[in-house]
């Protein structure tokens, strides 16, 4: 599955944009202003997935807190397998 890897990948994102705020990185200007576009869009869009996708953020089995926390930093990639559990019979 895709999960891992994409998580990953948001992490390097998010970390490379908080990176450029505090270090210069071998990047062009032009480069880091995309990536900082890119990481902002992304946390936007997450936002609003926790607010219209709230139900299925609150099936974690941890606090609901941490749920909305995981959610903004991977959106879907938080939320789907807990929702797709649930949806299972047992």
């Amino acid at each position: 599955m895709f999960t891992l890897p994409g998580k990953l990948l948001l992490l390097a994102v998010y970390g490379t944009a908080v990176c450029s705020y505090l270090a210069a990185l071998p990047l062009t200007p032009d480069a880091i202003h995309w990536l900082r576009i890119v990481a902002a869009v992304l946390l936007g869009v997450h936002v609003l997935e926790v607010l219209i996708c709230f139900r299925q953020v609150a099936l974690h089995k941890g606090s609901l807190f941490d749920s909305v926390l995981l959610t903004l930093l991977f959106g879907v990639l938080h939320w789907k397998p807990t929702a797709d559990a649930a949806r299972r019979p047992r």
